[in-house]
């Protein structure tokens, strides 16, 4: 696990601001349409319309959500002509999401909880 400021030193125990920027983050994701949109884009990039549909959500909401999740740095945009494409920041993101997910199937299947 690395929790130093340089790639390579030993890992040290997390600061204040690491607790608080990781608070930060799993508070953006305590909410089912942007963890649902994160899922998605885990898979890859994606427009509005795609995600609108795959999240199941209104376009309005969908368009506020993704601007939150820009604004807090998790998501990137892009211009594709008339399109808006968003993307993850980086594969940790998607980690995480997929950890609470499995996290949550195990929980509601009855699977033996493993370390």
């Amino acid at each position: 696990m690395h929790l130093s400021g340089a790639h390579g030193s030993h890992p040290q125990q997390p600061g204040a601001e690491q607790f608080t920027r990781a608070a930060e983050t799993l508070g953006l994701l305590a909410d089912r349409t942007r963890l649902a949109l994160l899922h998605t884009l885990g898979g890859g990039e994606a427009d509005v319309t795609t995600l609108t549909e795959a999240v199941g959500a209104a376009r309005p909401a969908v368009s506020q959500h993704l601007a939150k999740l820009r604004l807090a740095g998790l998501v990137t945009a892009r211009k594709d002509g008339r399109r808006v494409v968003y993307a993850l920041t980086d594969g940790h993101l998607a980690r995480l999401v997929a950890e609470a997910l499995s996290h949550a199937d195990h929980q509601l299947s009855g699977i033996p909880r493993h370390d």
